[in-house]
């Protein structure tokens, strides 16, 4: 195989991925709709998708509860009621956690 040849492939196979993963972090119009990422809110395993700090891509994943790298999907303006974020920080919200029971 040519060296170009190669060189394209592999090209294609990197803006493949980066589009994809890119694709992953972004939730779906329908489903967003009317919603927003709060932070430190998910209990462990009930994650949205991909964490802030990159540790895993995937919903389901988290492992402490009420992480502040955590997210999932609320109602618009309820986040910050239910003692969330619409930022990630670090740590563990404790303000969530105490209100969740």
């Amino acid at each position: 195989m040519s060296n170009v040849k190669l060189n394209t492939l592999t090209l294609a196979a990197a803006v493949a991925g980066a589009v994809s993963m890119a694709a992953m972090t972004i939730p779906s119009t329908a489903s967003a709709a009317g919603k927003e990422k709060c932070y430190g809110v998910a209990k462990a395993g009930e994650n949205g998708c991909a964490n802030a700090a990159g540790t895993h891509s995937c919903a389901g994943q988290s492992t402490v509860a009420f992480d502040n790298g955590e997210w999932k999907l609320v109602a618009e303006g309820s986040c910050v009621e239910m003692g969330g974020d619409l930022k990630p920080s670090e740590g563990v919200n404790e303000a969530a956690a105490m209100k969740a029971g």
